[in-house]
């Protein structure tokens, strides 16, 4: 069971990034990555976690946008997909990305600041 459900999430996640980058018009949706999907054992949700590249975006207009646009991905979703019922979707906002470049930024402030040639 684990197998076909990671398969699922693998499949989901393909045809999701596909179906937003070539087929949702809203800009409002901008430059997005999913960075995972997690469908639940009896393959009623998925949720979708996302992240919004570029400077300043606004992840809260991001997700909105999303949600708005939810109906027709999974429409266009049903029409790729060989499975009697689509999942309903739940987009999640991943803040992992945003964690681990806060994360490089002090190691590398931490270095500058212990670098013995930065006193001379």
């Amino acid at each position: 069971m684990a197998v076909k459900k990671e398969k699922m999430n693998g499949i989901l996640q393909r045809e999701l990034t596909d179906i937003i980058s070539k087929e949702v018009k809203n800009p409002q949706v901008g430059f997005i990555t999913i960075t995972g999907v997690e469908v639940t054992g009896d393959f009623s949700l998925a949720k979708v976690y996302v992240t919004f590249l570029g400077q300043g975006y606004k992840k809260k207009h991001g997700l909105e946008a999303l949600e708005k646009s939810k109906g027709f991905i999974r429409s266009m979703l049903a029409s790729r997909l060989t499975i009697r019922r689509v999942p309903e979707l739940k987009f999640i906002y991943d803040s992992s990305l945003d964690y681990g470049d806060k994360i490089e930024s002090l190691i590398k402030e931490i270095h500058e600041n212990d670098d013995p040639q930065a006193e001379d």
